[in-house]
């Protein structure tokens, strides 16, 4: 197994979040030595020229990131993402922190299931949520809320107008008789 590309996965999967030296040497059951030469060798490959992201040490936990000569680049990214209409994915995760808020980004993912980080950043860029506070849960993560923006982009007054759940409870099926029932049996 190519514990390189093991850790590059994991780096990409947790995003914002990074990894911590300790996190890393459990998920890849290396030992400190092991995975300082696995970090040192990827910092090495993303310095090249030819490659769009690092390796940072943000806050005790590495995590990638993109290169900031190439930041015009992605500022018209951003610029051009503004303009566009919300997908499907954008629109759930934007009512998951509308009808939740606040809420962390792990109670998203829950809720949806799958990873939520590329989509909670897009609705940041659009001014459509934004962090409200930081939760007490361990390693502080930031809870979201709903903006000033959304309420515009949906003609809402106040966050009290949005429409109500209609949660549908779990339907159980009435018992049948099988034995009295119009199905029978060929003989």
């Amino acid at each position: 197994m190519n514990l390189k590309a093991v850790l590059e996965g994991l780096l990409f999967v947790v995003g914002d979040e990074g990894l911590s030296l300790k996190k890393i040497e459990e998920l890849l059951n290396t030992n400190e030595a092991d995975t300082k030469n696995l970090l040192k060798e990827l910092v090495t490959e993303y310095a090249n020229e030819n490659r769009g992201i690092k390796l940072e040490i943000l806050g005790n936990k590495f995590k990638l990131t993109t290169k900031k000569e190439h930041k015009d680049y992605y500022k018209k990214l951003c610029d051009m993402e503004k303009d566009e209409g919300l997908s499907q994915t954008a629109l759930e995760v934007l009512a998951i922190i509308a009808y939740n808020q606040p809420i962390t980004r792990s109670e998203i993912d829950q809720t949806r299931g799958v990873a939520s980080s590329h989509i909670i950043r897009r609705l940041l860029m659009k001014d459509l949520i934004m962090v409200k506070d930081k939760s007490d849960l361990p390693g502080r993560p930031n809870l979201y809320g709903t903006t000033d923006s959304f309420l515009d982009y949906f003609g809402l007054s106040s966050i009290t107008d949005l429409p109500a759940m209609n949660i549908n409870k779990e339907v159980i099926p009435e018992e049948k008789d099988l034995f009295n029932s119009k199905y029978t049996e060929d003989k």
